[in-house]
């Protein structure tokens, strides 16, 4: 059951993929549930929220501005090295703990806004990686009840300015270009997916071709696995976001390199989740 945040001339709504096609409530109707933050934050069971969708409008989903799911997280926390394959392509020792580093919420754009290359450097990398969203916050989770704080899942493209990413051992500064980080489109609950949203394809198209290609199932540190590292440091809050790591196949470490150029079409897709498609600009 994909959700999905949009905005039309009427503002700013709610969709859901009822199997039979995108319906939607706006926020100026009464029938309106509340924002996708606001509903994760409440706990309501969120399977049930959207059931009652089937109810409401049919939309043209492709005609509407698609929104980031979570549009200002209180964290975006991006975990570096998380696929043994990427870590090797990048001559990096694979990890034997978690590569943190943060994204901040003005560099979120959503499916379809342009994908924005800086005009400071041409060295413009994609990364398709999984999103797992927090529901119910809490410090030093329990591996054991670590799925149950995960609200549901999401798709992101972690566009990287390599040269700046690489001109310090710190990589925020090339992770948090305004206009790189693409999430979306769609937001589906943890209920609707495989336990830790585990084995699910991810593939990364550039123009078409597969750049990317791998499983959830190959990550070193997996959604459990995360959630109670990162509640070890800081406290984990209702539509904080984890963006969990990128498989092997990435530009940079391809000869010649492999950039993304404007006028590019990059799509992130997950199964089970939907696809994220970007025009680079």
């Amino acid at each position: 059951m994909q959700i999905v945040r949009f905005q039309d001339a009427r503002g700013v709504g709610l969709a859901v993929n009822t199997g039979e096609g995108y319906r939607a409530v706006h926020a100026a109707d009464p029938a309106y549930p509340g924002d996708l933050p606001a509903l994760i934050a409440s706990g309501v069971d969120l399977m049930e929220t959207m059931a009652e969708f089937r109810s409401a409008a049919p939309i043209d989903i492709d005609a509407m501005t698609i929104l980031p799911p979570i549009p200002n997280p209180g964290k975006i926390v991006c975990i570096g090295l998380n696929y043994v394959d990427h870590a090797a392509e990048g001559h990096f020792e694979v990890p034997t703990y978690p590569t943190i580093f943060a994204r901040f919420a003005t560099s979120l754009i959503g499916h379809g806004a342009p994908l924005v290359r800086p005009p400071q450097s041409q060295d413009f990398d994609f990364e398709g990686e999984l999103v797992a969203v927090i529901g119910l916050g809490g410090r030093n989770i329990a591996r054991e009840d670590a799925l149950r704080h995960i609200a549901g899942y999401s798709i992101f493209n972690d566009g990287s300015v390599r040269d700046y990413q690489f001109r310090t051992p710190q990589w925020t500064m090339g992770k948090n270009f305004d206009g790189t980080g693409a999430f979306g489109p769609a937001f589906v609950p943890a209920a609707a997916l495989p336990e830790g949203a585990r084995g699910l394809r991810l593939q990364t198209r550039l123009n078409g071709a597969v750049v990317q290609d791998a499983s959830t199932a190959d990550m070193i540190f997996d959604v459990t696995e995360l959630v109670a590292l990162l509640s070890e440091a800081f406290t984990l809050e209702p539509g904080d976001v984890i963006v969990t790591g990128t498989p092997a196949g990435v530009g940079f470490a391809r000869t010649p390199p492999l950039w993304m150029q404007p006028g590019d079409v990059c799509e992130v897709e997950i199964e089970q989740i939907g696809i994220l498609r970007n025009i680079v600009a």
